[in-house]
């Protein structure tokens, strides 16, 4: 413990035991205070309660000493995890702080309020809402009728009269209006019945929020948060909702689906030999051909570094093997320099796991197994 105060290391390998102590101690000692350093733990019988518990207590790996020619790659495993979440923790950071400048900016919006019958004839309105809706003047918004010229949808029309007759209130409903040369303009509504005098029906009064310039950053946010900005595929937050959204859409259809995993070969060297714009271009260019190979409804996401996952729902063993045989051939066809290359991982939902964790590590160790077969070859 004093030694992981004073220096940082990438992993911990720990033997399961040791005199006057075990690994799991130390596991636990690790967790007592919070350092996510991948814990590797080396076992004299590997059996399958003992990993387990040792998973569960929060151990990345186990390895058998009978077979440590297996601990190499549990270490560049367990390190490529740690350095994948560190990118996740910070892309959170960034998401954090893009929420707090989206609340910021949607703190002060401009009021339109308005009265208007049963009939929709507008009985008053204020300079905001004129404004709002682009016409020159209050008389000449007053000579427009609210339900068949500002709200055009039936649907929508129905829910704000519908709303006031059987509650007499107007409860933040969300409609599209038009304003006066015909663009749309989302707006929240939010009003109450109120008395007019003797002699003249009751109105509802309404205040109006514009909520386009809102609408339109949330939906930018939203696609700034599951987008990564290098490459435009998906991100890890939006691989994560799309493998969650599929393992319960197969657990309803009893349908498979494929995950791929995909490693840019020599990415460290295209870096330190051509320069990084270089190597962010290898990033882009392999992202082009996911865009080309996939269909659809298939999510090709940047997992971190130079991992890329492929989603592939309804998709069996065999077909997964093509798109990836596919994927290769062209990125083998792609004759700009330097060539290019990956190693692919498979695994399918629900044989190879039932969880995003397991799929993934699931093809994370073909893939692995497949960068050990090259190395060999």
């Amino acid at each position: 413990m004093e030694r992981l105060r004073t220096k940082s290391y990438d992993a911990i390998v720990c033997d399961s035991y040791m005199s006057g102590w075990s690994g799991m101690e130390a596991l636990e000692l690790l967790n007592q205070v919070n350092w996510e350093i991948p814990f590797i733990m080396v076992m004299g019988t590997l059996d399958e309660d003992t990993t387990d518990a040792s998973i569960r207590k929060g151990a990345f790996d186990c390895v058998d000493k009978n077979r440590l020619n297996r601990l190499p790659l549990a270490v560049a495993m367990a390190i490529e995890e740690k350095t994948r979440r560190a990118e996740r923790n910070h892309a959170k950071k960034q998401l954090r702080h893009s929420e707090a400048h989206y609340r910021a900016l949607s703190d002060n919006p401009t009021y339109g309020i308005c009265r208007f019958d049963m009939d929709g004839r507008f009985l008053n309105v204020n300079e905001a809402l004129v404004a709002m809706l682009g016409y020159g003047s209050k008389e000449e918004l007053m000579a427009v009728n609210l339900a068949t010229e500002i709200i055009r949808d039936p649907i929508e029309r129905a829910q704000l009269f519908d709303s006031y007759r059987q509650t007499g209130h107007v409860e933040r409903i969300e409609v599209e209006w038009r304003r006066r040369d015909g663009t749309p303009m989302k707006v929240q509504l939010s009003g109450r019945k109120v008395g007019m005098g003797k002699g003249a029906s009751d109105g509802c009064e309404v205040i109006v929020e514009d909520f386009t310039a809102q609408r339109a950053s949330d939906d930018h946010l939203r696609h700034l948060a599951a987008t990564d900005a290098l490459t435009g595929l998906a991100n890890y937050r939006r691989l994560s909702e799309t493998l969650e959204a599929e393992i319960k859409r197969s657990q309803r259809s009893a349908r498979a689906f494929a995950v791929l995993i995909f490693d840019l070969n020599g990415l460290k060297r295209i870096n330190d030999t051509a320069g990084h714009l270089a190597g962010n271009r290898a990033l882009c260019r392999l992202a082009d051909i996911f865009r080309f190979s996939c269909r659809s409804i298939d999510t090709a996401a940047r997992y971190g570094g130079d991992e890329f996952v492929i989603v592939l729902p309804e998709t069996g063993a065999k077909e997964a093997d093509a798109v990836g045989r596919r994927i290769c051939e062209g990125l083998s066809n792609d004759r700009e320099e330097p060539l290019l290359s990956v190693s692919v991982g498979i695994a399918v939902y629900p044989e190879d796991g039932t969880t995003m964790d397991t799929l993934l590590q699931t093809a994370d160790r073909a893939l692995y197994n497949m960068k050990e077969l090259q190395r060999t070859v």
